[in-house]
């Protein structure tokens, strides 16, 4: 199934590809073949007929759009795809065709198969993931000791440092990827359940038909199918969508720094990319507005798919329909975010220089919950925030710097001179000091973080052993 053209650049190629008519049809006949090779092992059909209907389990074989438009006429793909199946089958061991399918039903087919094209589409979140947190890692462990504003309430607070900044967007986005694999090793699991999920046609060897093909296809195996039991499913994409908000956030900082009142940081400069026909001085931020197109949608998306969970005894009706819809939107978007961003981290650029300047520009004001704290053991707190106050208003009505309005005060006052060091005071207003102190609050979670990261590229999750390299 095309995707609409407005979601062409919110996506990526790749993901679109694992969601494609050619990648879930043939998910579809994996789970077939599979069936058809468990089932002759145990002895519930012919070993010629699994082996009749696994060769013909090849998607390129099919007119994949007639059976996709078949599907909206069947009210699921899966039965224009059997009932192709079972023809082809028929056309080179008629008696190998009544085996098609045998025990299983339609959501098994579809389930299992997005459980498939999923643990692939999380290989690819997964992977963009990690380059992402090593771009902005290594941008932490080189620019990290920069000192630039923190802001609170969209207003300059007080001094922070890149690293601290930075290491606040990484955190987020690892403990992402190390909730993403527990949830999909509750959520990729195997569904053959038959018609209502007791699997009465296969009998004694029902067990032993879910285990084999569990196996074959390297999926969980689940005490029993999970039809209408979408409780780890739907928990799986939640937490799709809590990286989504994670990724959302880190776009609306860089969008934000990025304006050119603020000039701190900027997207890497690609030719096509980030242009406007009519300002040709313009670098728009591509890859935040990917990322916050996916972040301001999910909401709804996740919204949607819990209540898909609400579904009628042992089928809904429905709601499945609508969680396979939503499921392939949510996890789409989710690439095209993590992938913009993870290209946008490898050439982020950061400006000391502007983040020094914005700084300075706010006269110093930065500093003043650190000069109430050096003064209020002299005279006490109430006394050190009205004397900060005052000296604050004192600088924006003559236009000056906290720092020689407060050198004033202190040489103005004997007790404090006494109290205040011309070095304390120093240090106090210098950007670099406030800076290092902040990074060096930081330094031992950067260190983790660089380590977590390295235990999760060294050890791939989502890709089946057989399939590794």
């Amino acid at each position: 199934m095309k995707s609409m053209v407005f979601e062409e650049f919110l996506s990526t190629p790749e993901i679109q590809a694992v969601f494609g008519e050619a990648s879930i049809v043939q998910a579809m006949m994996d789970f077939e073949a599979a069936l058809a090779r468990a089932a002759a092992r145990e002895g519930l059909i012919p070993q010629s007929a699994a082996v009749a209907i696994a060769g013909v389990c090849r998607a390129e074989l099919y007119d994949l759009s007639s059976l996709v438009q078949a599907s909206g006429r069947a009210g699921s793909l899966a039965i224009p795809m059997v009932k192709k199946l079972t023809e082809t089958v028929a056309l080179f061991d008629p008696q190998a065709a009544s085996y098609v399918h045998r025990g299983s039903t339609s959501q098994d087919v579809i389930d299992t198969a997005m459980a498939l094209v999923t643990r692939r589409a999380l290989a690819l979140l997964e992977r963009d993931l990690l380059r992402l947190c090593d771009g902005l890692l290594n941008l932490a462990e080189t620019q990290g000791r920069h000192p630039m504003l923190g802001r609170t309430l969209m207003q300059p607070a007080l001094v922070t440092s890149v690293g601290f900044k930075l290491a606040g967007w990484v955190a987020p986005l690892l403990r992402c990827a190390h909730s993403l694999r527990l949830a999909a090793d509750d959520a990729l699991m195997l569904q053959l359940g038959g018609a209502i999920g007791t699997l009465a046609v296969m009998g004694d060897g029902a067990d032993a038909v879910c285990r084999h093909v569990a196996q074959d296809l390297a999926l969980g195996l689940p005490d029993l199918p999970w039809h209408t039991q979408r409780d780890r499913w739907i928990r799986l994409g939640a937490e799709v969508g809590v990286l989504c908000g994670a990724l959302g956030k880190i776009a609306n900082d860089v969008s934000l720094l990025a304006q050119a009142e603020v000039g701190e940081m900027l997207e890497p400069s690609v030719s096509g990319r980030g242009g406007s026909t009519a300002m040709p001085h313009k670098r728009n931020p591509v890859a935040c507005l990917v990322a916050l197109a996916a972040a301001q949608r999910t909401p709804f998306r996740v919204g949607a798919l819990l209540g898909c969970m609400l579904q009628e005894h042992e089928r809904g009706l429905g709601n499945n329909q609508a969680e396979l819809a939503e499921w392939v939107g949510l996890f789409t978007s989710a690439h095209g975010a993590v992938s913009a961003l993870a290209e946008a981290a490898a050439g982020l650029q950061i400006f000391p220089e502007r983040m020094r300047a914005n700084i300075d520009a706010v006269k110093g004001l930065v500093f003043t919950e650190g000069l109430y704290m050096l003064v209020s053991p002299a005279v006490g707190k109430a006394e050190a925030q009205r004397w900060v106050e005052q000296l604050s208003h004192q600088v924006l009505e003559q236009d000056r710097q906290l720092l020689d309005v407060a050198r004033e005060a202190l040489a103005a006052d004997p007790k404090l001179q006494a109290a205040v060091t011309h070095e304390q005071l120093q240090a106090l207003f210098d950007p670099d000091l406030v800076a290092a102190h902040a990074q060096s609050r930081v330094r031992v979670p950067l260190q983790h973080l660089r380590e977590q990261w390295q235990a999760l590229s060294a050890t791939p999750h989502f890709v089946p052993a057989n399939e590794r390299a």
